[in-house]
Formats: C-alpha cells, structure tokens, sequence
C-alpha cells in the first residue's frame, strides 16, 4: 500500500488485484469477513479532507483501489513503482469475468430503479457470468437500520460472496461499511458509476483521456450542470494538497538532516 493524503492505496495492478480476491476466497480468508473495497481516487480524497469520518471509513477498507491517474502519478513519485490505475468499472468486468466459471455469487445493489437488475442481464450477456443472485436499488437517503436488516437477510439468503455497490461517493463507502453490520458476505466492493457504464446509461471518456487523467473533463462536458461545481473544487485541492505534502515532507527532512 502506498499513502496518498494520509489513505492508503493498492499499489499494482487490476489483475494482481482481481487475483488477491479470487486467493481470498479460495483459501478461506475472505470468507464472511466482508473485507471492504473501494475503487476511489481525487474526488474521493478531497471528501475524506473534508469529512473526518469518510477519512476514516477509507483508512479501515481493506482495499483502496487508485481509481484515476492523479493518484497514481502520486503514488509513482513516491516510490510504488508497480502501481497501475484500477477504474472501478474496469475491475468489475475484469473479476465478473474471471469468477464466471467459478463456484462464487454476485449481488448488486446501487443505481436508480431498474438499473441493478439491467446490469445482472449485461453481464450475462457481455461478461458470461449468470452468477447474479440477486439485486437492488437503494433509495436516495439514508436507509434506516430496519431497512438495512432486511435488505442484509435479502443478501443473506442469496449466498451472494461479492456484494457490488455502485452510487456514488463518499455515500457508497457509508453504506458499504453499514451494510458489513447486517451480512456476512466476503467482499463488498464499490465501484461508483460502473452500473451505469456497463449497462449503457452514461458514456465513458476514450480510453487516451482516461490515460491522460482528463476523464474529468470529459465528464464535465456531459454533465456541465451537475458536476463544474465539483471539478471546479476537486482539481485544484487536489494538486495544492498534494504539492503541500510533499513541500511539508522535504522541508521537514531537511531539518533533520
């Protein structure tokens, strides 16, 4: 792992990742622990910055997967050498598909109304794992800890091993360490807008913008209304903090040299 603003990040790669998941749970040290994993990166950071408690939420995760650039140029300028982005919709097709011939449950929980239940059908389709045992559509709010009981049982009595989220951050990471309370699952993994992307709702940057770490800006031109506010915010926090951290680390060896 490989700090980033005080949160520790996985420091290789989506299929190394997808691996340490599937061992897991092979060799049983996954198993009912519900080891929580989030695909996150400058939005997700700028937040913890802000909440305390989000900050805290992302330091306890099992995993932090660098879900954008920026936080892995970062991660390379402080030595992890072997640290690759792992976009969250990526790593979802990435280990769908790898567990598709495998003994191992998915329930997907995230999205408007309808969107979880198009989801298990893409990726039956585009992924050939019919693994979907069950999904739902969380509603826009904080559920209250009765909901969140039944909606553990309803996992529960799924057999469902991998728990997916996918709303949006910092309010999935909340709700994934919520929801550990109510099952006993192996992994709960967020993964932020996959759904929509895997199921055609939204259109993802070209993968060279994404390389270039400018998938922000292509959203932002899909989305102006909604989202300059927060790109506006995330960017610039972003490259200060980041450029004051390692002012403060330098300025503080050199004093003790």
């Amino acid at each position: 792992m490989i700090p980033v603003l005080n949160v520790p990040f996985y420091d290789k790669d989506i299929t190394t990742a997808v691996e340490d998941v599937l061992q897991g749970m092979v060799s049983g040290a996954s198993t009912g622990k519900n080891l929580c994993i989030s695909a996150t990166g400058a939005h997700g950071l700028i937040e913890a910055r802000k909440d305390p408690d989000f900050k805290n939420v992302l330091q306890n995760f099992y995993i932090n997967l660098p879900d954008g650039m920026p936080v892995v140029w970062i991660g390379r300028l402080k030595g992890a050498k072997l640290i690759r982005r792992c976009y969250g919709p990526d790593f979802f097709e990435s280990l769908l598909k790898a567990s598709a011939d495998k003994a191992i449950n998915h329930f997907f929980c995230g999205g408007k109304d309808g969107v979880a239940a198009a989801l298990s059908e893409a990726v039956k389709s585009k992924f050939s794992n019919a693994r979907i045992t069950g999904f739902y559509s969380p509603p826009f709010r904080d559920m209250t800890d009765p909901e969140m009981n039944e909606l553990g049982q309803r996992i529960t009595e799924s057999a469902a091993h991998i728990v997916w989220i996918g709303i949006s951050t910092p309010r999935q990471e909340k709700f994934a360490r919520n929801l550990a309370k109510f099952i006993q699952a192996d992994y709960i993994i967020t993964v932020g807008a996959a759904f929509d992307f895997h199921t055609g709702r939204v259109k993802q940057a070209p993968k060279w913008m994404q390389n270039m770490g400018l998938e922000w800006f292509f959203r932002l031109l899909m989305e102006p209304k909604r989202l300059y506010k927060r790109y506006f915010e995330i960017v610039p926090k972003f490259i200060w903090l980041n450029i004051k951290e390692f002012l403060d680390f330098y300025i503080f060896k050199k004093r003790h040299i």
